[in-house]
Order: structure tokens, then sequence, then C-alpha cells
């Protein structure tokens, strides 16, 4: 497992931010669009799979990458240098997620607290997908997904 410039917290909150202003634009244009409103309160399930298909769609396709994520200077990879694919970002994502849920948001706590303290910055939803946040662009991995 060679780990190289992880990304901390500071970083990491800055592109998910970044990544919802992005999606809550995009959904609620989409909305006002398709339904009449901006984020109208019946109609969520093609705005929702915009999301979902975004947060999980684009960092395959984009070597790890969403635009918060560029934006901010991060991206996530694979701890074995290996491309990522959907069942990683399933296990990142939506399991991830579930698990936080069920424990009502302790989990997530527990997360932030890993990328604050631990020396690889990685978080539960990390260890879930064998996955890690790295500020190092695609060229710099001998077995690149590039």
């Amino acid at each position: 497992m060679d780990i190289t410039n992880p990304a901390g917290f500071q970083n990491r909150f800055l592109s998910r931010f970044l990544d919802f202003i992005i999606t809550f634009l995009i959904t609620g244009i989409l909305s006002q669009l398709l339904y009449g409103g901006f984020y109208d309160g019946n109609h969520y399930y093609l705005t929702d799979l915009f999301g979902v298909l975004y947060y999980l769609l684009l960092p395959i396709l984009w070597h790890g990458y969403t635009i918060g994520r560029r934006m901010a200077g991060n991206r996530i990879v694979r701890v074995d240098g290996r491309k990522l694919g959907i069942g990683t970002m399933l296990l990142r994502d939506l399991v991830a997620g579930i698990i936080y849920a069920l424990t009502l948001g302790i989990g997530l706590i527990v997360s932030a607290f890993m990328i604050g303290i631990r020396e690889d910055k990685r978080a539960l939803h990390d260890f879930i997908a064998q996955t890690y946040v790295t500020t190092d662009p695609p060229s710099t991995f001998k077995n690149s997904e590039q």
C-alpha cells in the first residue's frame, strides 16, 4: 500500500462543498425546466438520479475527479493503484452512506476525526472501498489509470 500526498480534511471538505453547490444548481435548474419549480417538492426522481450518477460515474470516467474535486485539487484513487470501477464507487458512496445513516451520523463524525488524525487521512468509506484521496495528479502514479 503506497499512499502518497493524502488530502486533508479542509481540502476534502472544500471539494464536497463545491460538488454540493454544483449538483444543487444543476438539479435545481433541471427541476425548473422539467417541473416548473426550482426544487418542486413532488418531483425529485430525475434530479436525484443526476446527483447519484454525478458522484458514482464521474470519478470513474475522469481519473477520480468530480468537478469540485478537480477545483480543490484532489481525487479518489484505489490503494492498489488500479482504475476506479463501479463496484469501488458503490462501496465508497452507497454502502458507506448506509452505514453512516444506520449509525445516525456517528460514523460520519468518526470519519471526520480519522481524516484529521490519521497519517494516511483515510476515512471509514475509504477503508470500505480500499481507496484514499490524494492531491497527486494521475500522471504521478506508476500503475496509473490514465
